[in-house]
């Protein structure tokens, strides 16, 4: 017999129906909202959506039947950047960000990324997932019910795989499904410093020939800027990455313009990260290229900087934004998906349907998922939020609310 569960009474459902691809320009205004509506689910698909009126007869007298009681549904939400796993925090750096270092002074100091690092080595496998657990949780209580998932706080070959392995131990467990990234290309390690040449080797050579015979990573990821990568030398890691079938994401243009996406664009990436410094060049060559931007305003607003993504230029340039917490313990503590929106609005002029587009099926396509999550359409996966509220505008007004959606992923509720 078919599990099915209906959604009725439904005030507002937002279920973001539209073409088979990623969302640009007016489309990313076009929510699909019905008001009065109801949703089938059959076996954690949708199997329909519409009014209550229209689908009222479909609903078979075996179904479970819940009211949203007059409340808004959307699709869960897609975080596309996420450093999920690691040990500890970096509470001081916080508090010397506060009295006046920079995100630059405080690693050149021996902090930042490193400071992760050292924690993570020590770390065992089974802390790290406690730790990703915990990080998981927070980020589903607000509403985020698929999550791309970075390593990058390993930088060596015990570290890196320990962390991937986490990530494919959270995924099996669910409910939150899981995308894991490699992105050893964070920075140069400490037992490689002055042989950075010899750390990209073993990268192109050693780790990503491992991680890609094993399964462990869909996409792999390289941070290029100043302090980070080269141009030259991001392009060894992922055209190595490609070749054994892999798919690319960029940090790009955080600190300085012409630090990456160019090279997004030549090598075809999934996406381009960051790009707060792009210039409007650039962002033409990755709409030709069909590179997504994935825009992470909480990393500007944390380290208290005022350098936005031209997110307004890129949506009038036709480019398929996304937004992302780029959750991770120095620049960037956010776990919230509604906080991100809110930023999103304010600081960088998206509209609230443009905001909530770029954080469900535009980041669900950047994952090479949106024929399967990031919206409420016949087939789909039933990952669906009621929230607290009637119309979807109140996840960016009501700014870092405590609301606690009820959450479903596959057709089950998971929050409660």
């Amino acid at each position: 017999m078919a599990d099915v569960l209906a959604i009725v009474n439904i005030g507002q459902l937002a279920t973001l129906a539209g073409p088979a691809r990623p969302r640009v320009g007016e489309e990313l205004r076009e929510l699909g909202l019905i008001p009065n509506a109801a949703l089938l689910v059959w076996n954690g698909r949708i199997a329909a959506a519409g009014t209550y009126a229209e689908l009222r007869s479909s609903i078979p007298p075996e179904a479970t039947v819940i009211d949203a009681e007059g409340r808004a549904v959307t699709p869960g939400f897609v975080d596309a950047h996420t450093h999920l796993v690691f040990a500890g925090n970096r509470a001081a750096e916080f508090e010397q960000r506060i009295a006046g270092a920079t995100y630059q002074q405080i690693a050149a100091a021996g902090g930042g990324i490193l400071r992760t690092v050292a924690l993570t080595r020590a770390a065992s496998e089974d802390e790290l997932l406690v730790a990703a657990r915990r990080h998981r949780d927070w980020m589903l209580r607000a509403g985020t019910t698929t999550i791309e998932a970075k390593s990058g706080y390993g930088l060596d070959q015990a570290t890196e795989l320990r962390l991937l392995r986490v990530l494919a131990r959270l995924d099996e467990e669910g409910p939150v499904a899981i995308v894991p990234t490699l992105l050893a290309a964070h920075t140069v390690p400490p037992e490689f410093a002055g042989r950075r040449e010899e750390y990209v080797r073993w990268i192109v050579g050693e780790l990503i020939p491992e991680v890609a015979a094993a399964g462990l990573a869909r996409f792999c990821d390289a941070f290029c800027d100043d302090h980070a990568f080269t141009v030259e030398e991001t392009r060894m890691v992922l055209a190595a990455a490609r070749r054994h079938g892999m798919r690319l994401r960029v940090h790009a243009e955080q600190f300085r313009p012409g630090t990456g996406a160019a090279l997004a664009a030549e090598l075809g990436a999934a996406t381009a990260d960051h790009l707060e410094t792009v210039t409007e060049e650039t962002l033409r060559q990755l709409r030709t290229a069909g590179v997504q931007p994935v825009l992470l305003p909480g990393s500007v607003f944390a380290l208290g900087r005022r350098n936005y993504p031209p997110a307004r230029t890129m949506v009038e340039l036709g480019l398929a934004i996304v937004l992302a917490t780029d959750f991770n313990p120095g620049s960037s503590p956010i776990a919230s998906m509604p906080f991100v929106l809110s930023l999103a609005c304010i600081e960088m002029g998206l509209s609230p349907a443009e905001a909530l587009m770029a954080a469900t099926i535009n980041a669900a396509w950047s994952l090479d998922l949106g024929n399967r999550v990031g919206s409420l359409e016949t087939g789909k996966q039933a990952d669906f939020l009621i929230h607290e509220f009637s119309d979807y505008r109140e996840l960016a007004y009501f700014i870092a609310a405590p609301a606690r959606p009820r959450v479903f992923a596959g057709g089950k509720e998971v929050t409660r």
